[in-house]
């Protein structure tokens, strides 16, 4: 089946840097978009950013141009979100999501979460 996981939530200061991790298993991984959303209980959940199949497009939140990059390798099934010059707002729980098509069917996956707290 299915599973994505992530991993490299924690706590950082502000202007520090993480790396979150989504690897990926159960489909064909070089198909499917992938992205980050973050959920936090005083924020409706948001998009963070998005990456194509093929890896040569991207889209980033507003919040997070210029800070964030997302990047995959479609060998390892893996997508990261680097995150640098972090704020206190990018406080959260980050969910890695994949859209999976099977013929005309397009179903959506998401990972357990991994929390992010930035905080000095």
């Amino acid at each position: 089946q299915v599973q994505l996981v992530e991993s490299g939530g924690g706590l950082v200061q502000p202007g520090g840097s993480l790396r979150l991790s989504c690897v990926a298993s159960g489909f064909t991984f070089g198909e499917s978009p992938m992205t980050w959303y973050r959920q936090s209980p005083q924020k409706e959940r948001e998009l963070v950013a998005s990456i194509a199949p093929a890896g040569y497009s991207t889209y980033y939140g507003d919040s997070v141009k210029g800070r964030f990059t997302i990047s995959r390798d479609n060998v390892k099934d893996t997508v990261w979100l680097q995150m640098n010059r972090m704020k206190p707002e990018d406080t959260a729980v980050y969910y890695c999501q994949a859209v999976v098509f099977k013929g005309h069917t397009k179903n959506e996956y998401w990972g357990q979460g991994t929390q992010v707290t930035v905080s000095s």
